[in-house]
C-alpha cells in the first residue's frame, strides 16, 4: 500500500501538468475520462458488487442504495463529466482591472488552487464528478472515499487515469487515498503545504472533526 504521504508527494510532482492546462486541453481530457469510464463498465460493477456484498448488514439500506452502481448510473456518471466539459472555464477570467497613477495596470485573475482534498463517503458517482470538477477548474485532486466504496472507487478512478493517460495530462494528478483508516483523514486536514483546499463533503461527525483538527484551507 502508498502510504497517504507519498500519494501527496506524488500529486505534488505532476500537479503544474494540469494547473497550466489550457482549456481545449482540459476538456479532451474529460471526454476521454467519460469514454473510459463506459468502456470499464464491466469492471466497476464487479468492484461494486464486491463492496455491496461486504457492506450488507453493517449499513442501512439507504445506505447500500447510494453505493449500488448498475450499466445505468455509470452511463449517468459519464454523461455527467460531459456536462462539466459544457460548463464556462473559471480559469484566466478577469475579475478586476485597475490603472495606477505611473500607467501601471493591474489585473486580477482567477487561478487554479493548485491540489484538493475531498473527503467523502459511499457515493460512488461522487468519485467521478468531484475529479472532473478538479480538473476542469485546473486543479491536482486527492480523493478520500469512504471505506465501504473503496473497491468502487478504484475501478473509477483505474478508469479515469487510463483516459487521461491518452492526454498529455498526467494521470497521477487523480488520487485516491489508498489508506481507508481515520488517520488517512486526519492526515488530509494537516497536509499542509500538500493540500491547497480541503473540501470535506459528509455527515456532521466528519464536518465537527475537520472543524477541530484541519490546519489546511477547508
Amino acid at each position: 500500500m502508498v502510504s497517504t504521504q507519498e500519494q501527496f508527494e506524488q500529486v505534488q510532482a505532476v500537479k503544474k501538468s494540469i494547473n497550466t492546462a489550457s482549456e481545449a486541453v482540459k476538456n479532451q481530457a474529460l471526454l476521454a475520462m467519460a469514454d473510459y469510464l463506459l468502456a470499464a463498465t464491466e469492471e466497476i460493477l464487479a468492484a461494486n458488487a464486491l463492496d455491496m456484498a461486504a457492506a450488507k448488514g453493517k449499513i442501512s439500506d439507504v445506505m447500500l442504495d447510494r453505493l449500488y452502481l448498475d450499466a445505468g448510473r455509470i452511463e449517468a456518471m459519464a454523461r455527467g463529466i460531459r456536462e462539466v466539459v459544457a460548463l464556462p472555464d473559471p480559469i484566466g477570467e478577469v475579475l478586476e482591472t485597475s490603472q495606477l497613477e505611473n500607467g501601471l495596470v493591474i489585473t486580477k485573475k482567477r487561478v487554479a488552487m493548485g491540489v484538493i482534498g475531498i473527503i467523502y463517503e459511499s457515493r460512488p458517482n461522487v468519485t467521478s464528478d468531484a475529479a472532473a470538477l478538479a480538473l476542469k477548474s485546473g486543479n491536482a485532486v486527492v480523493l478520500r472515499s469512504g471505506k465501504d466504496a473503496y473497491q468502487t472507487a478504484h475501478a473509477i478512478v483505474t478508469a479515469l487515469k487510463k483516459g487521461l493517460e491518452t492526454t498529455t495530462i498526467h494521470p497521477e494528478v487523480i488520487q485516491l487515498v489508498e489508506d481507508t483508516s481515520r488517520e488517512s483523514s486526519y492526515a488530509m486536514m494537516r497536509a499542509k503545504g500538500y493540500l491547497d483546499l480541503l473540501i470535506p463533503r459528509g455527515g456532521a461527525g466528519l464536518i465537527n472533526a475537520v472543524v477541530e483538527n484541519a490546519i489546511v484551507p477547508v
